[in-house]
């Protein structure tokens, strides 16, 4: 298999990335900036990833290749600056063939832009106007390659279901066929649709806002008022100007009784549909109409080299003249560091769908689809290292039952 060649390629570069250590040590202190009085402070970081994967066709998620075989390069840049001291200014810009891996051409996007105003030292109260990642669960805030123990996402934030935002669903017919709840369709078939399905939360979900946080205690609350649903995709993360009249309300709190252990809870609201959508609505509705609404909880614990993370959310989305899609999805995630170096991770994910009424009979919209993933990972130094994940998958396969994914990632951080 393809992705096990080139991980034996990145373990063979293991002595250079021993050796090039210095050199990012040094180019770390060049790329960091610091005013005389220490007022204005700004540092230029980044990662280049290097991700190749060997899947069964149709991908699975929001992976895209045509013919199972896939690699995709990228190269990230941040940018983090200091202004006196309540100023902070945050910046990614990426390189890559797609926000999500696929065979698309070279893009080069500012995919995070941020300024945050903290007027108190204690850090009570945070405000944060630009383009940023959701405040909704606790994926989000790890999910760079350096800190994420997996390559891919887990399944509430890439698995598509059968709801589009470019067009409303009419009728159940319309919605069980999107959700390719009839099995044995062409491998085309699903591969096309892929393009127009959505996910209950796409990825760190970058969409433009304004969002406020602040911690009190062993509380940690958070708001945000976006341009985009959780479910919203990449090109849609940057809308028109009408989109403020129909944006996405998010909130999150946390509570942590001790350092071990951080549980939370969060909810969103807001259409799903994008704007291009109206000229298909149900007669005597609008974009509002068509909503999704998300509650979730997770729990974070940590205890010597263990480390356990796990989410579940709730989703329903509105349709007019047909009734409510709910979908239940939820993962567990393990990662134990055998040593200072080597990291083993399992994670469980499981996606559940309720029924709507089609036909006189309750039916349910989607395929229900578990997945295991396990990663195995080894950081060779500071600044370099590689992991191989594989991913079993059953329900929502087409004509199979099964769908396996093998990757390999090699991740540099400078």
């Amino acid at each position: 298999m393809i992705p096990l060649r080139i991980l034996a390629g990145f373990l063979a570069l293991a002595p250079l990335a021993r050796g090039a250590d210095e050199f990012f040590d040094r180019l770390e202190d060049a790329l960091t900036f610091s005013a005389p009085d220490a007022r204005v402070r700004a540092r230029l970081s980044g990662t280049f990833e290097l991700e190749t994967y060997a899947v069964q066709v149709p991908a699975p998620g929001l992976l895209s290749t045509a013919d199972g075989r896939l690699t995709a390069p990228r190269l990230n840049v941040f940018l983090d600056a200091q202004l006196g001291v309540g100023v902070y200014f945050f910046a990614q810009a990426r390189g890559d063939h797609g926000f999500d891996p696929g065979e698309a051409g070279t893009q080069v996007r500012l995919d995070e832009y941020a300024l945050r105003y903290t007027p108190w030292r204690d850090g009570r109260f945070n405000l944060q106007v630009g383009k940023f990642a959701t405040v909704v669960g606790n994926w989000a805030g790890r999910h760079g390659a350096w800190a994420n123990p997996f390559i891919t996402a887990p399944l509430p934030y890439e698995h598509l279901t059968g709801v589009w935002d470019s067009e409303p669903v009419r009728t159940s017919t319309v919605l069980l066929q999107w959700s390719h709840v009839r099995p044995g369709l062409p491998a085309a078939v699903t591969a096309l649709e892929k393009n127009l399905q959505l996910p209950i939360i796409w990825g760190p979900s970058y969409a433009t806002g304004a969002a406020v946080s602040g911690d009190i205690g062993r509380l940690r609350y958070a708001g945000e008022l976006k341009l985009g649903s959780l479910s919203s995709r990449p090109e849609a993360w940057q809308h028109a100007a009408q989109e403020w009249s129909h944006p996405t309300a998010s909130a999150r709190l946390t509570y942590r009784p001790n350092p071990t252990w951080s549980v939370g809870m969060s909810a969103s609201t807001g259409p799903y549909l994008r704007e291009f959508g109206a000229r298909n609505f149900a007669p005597g509705q609008g974009r509002g109409a068509y909503e999704q609404t998300v509650v979730g909880a997770d729990a974070t614990f940590g205890w010597h080299h263990l480390q356990v993370w796990s989410e579940i959310f709730g989703a329903r989305f509105k349709i007019p003249n047909v009734g409510d899609a709910d979908t239940l999805a939820y993962y567990t995630e393990v990662k134990y560091k055998f040593t200072p170096q080597f990291f083993g991770a399992v994670r469980w994910n499981q996606q559940l769908f309720a029924t709507i009424p089609h036909r006189g009979v309750d039916t349910r919209w989607g395929n229900n689809v578990w997945r295991v993933d396990l990663a195995p990972g080894y950081r060779f130094t500071p600044h370099t290292q590689v992991k191989l994940q594989y991913g079993l998958q059953h329900g929502d396969s087409g004509a199979r039952s099964y769908t396996r994914t093998l990757a390999a990632q090699l991740t540099v951080r400078f």
